[in-house]
């Protein structure tokens, strides 16, 4: 395994490079359409509601790996060229975000309502509710979760192999190829997506216990 890591360090740091930034990009974007999505759900307005229902129901039940295919052969073959890693981001960023808005709508929804109620009654408009009284402490009920998606959303980069991404999954499967020492190469690969996910998941922790004691 090391002699793998010595004779191959570059392509593994290049690969470790496109997973982090992939992951990095996915994360961010998902957050944030994820909980536009949430809000969209419990609209008012039946038209957002409808639309951002129909998204999350859509991406959630359908493979990731038809999502980054849809992007890396059907949009090329019709519209625009796209290489492999910003298909495999996009498609992770679409499927992850559809998670992260049924995590945040069920926290929300879980805040009693008279938090809603007694903000408008304040002279509060319904946004402004939402986001100064409601959102906070649904993101303190949803911490863990969210936790989850992120951590998931780490592992499921390594779909970009299957296009080309150059990430480590991909990097992995070309030394395994010419080594023929599967065993130790996928031990090696393994071990680099953990260096990504444990940190996060300390992180979330430190996180969710920063919350509990503010709170």
């Amino acid at each position: 395994m090391i002699q793998i890591f010595n004779n191959y360090s570059g392509i593994l740091l290049e690969g470790f490079k496109y997973t982090l930034y992939s992951s990095l990009i996915a994360l961010v974007i998902s957050l944030i359409v994820g909980v536009l999505l949430a809000i969209f759900q419990i609209s008012t307005n039946k038209l957002l509601k409808g639309l951002a229902n129909a998204y999350v129901e859509f991406f959630r039940n359908i493979p990731l790996l038809i999502i980054v295919m849809f992007f890396y052969v059907v949009v090329p073959l019709y519209w625009f060229q796209i290489d492999g890693f910003t298909a495999g981001t996009i498609g992770l960023t679409i499927y992850t975000s559809a998670f992260i808005a049924e995590t945040v709508r069920a926290g929300i929804l879980s805040v009693p309502k008279g938090q809603m109620e007694a903000g408008l009654s304040t002279g509060f408009t319904y946004s402004q509710t939402l986001r100064y009284i409601v959102l906070p402490q649904a993101i303190k009920i949803v911490i863990p979760p969210l936790g989850n998606q992120f951590i998931n959303l780490v592992k499921n980069s390594s779909v970009l192999a299957m296009v080309a991404g150059l990430d480590l999954m991909y990097q992995g499967d070309l030394i395994a190829s010419e080594t023929f020492n599967t065993f130790d190469t996928y031990i090696l690969i393994g071990g680099l997506y953990l260096i990504i996910t444990l940190p996060l998941t300390y992180l979330m922790a430190y996180i969710e216990r920063r919350l509990n004691t503010k709170s």
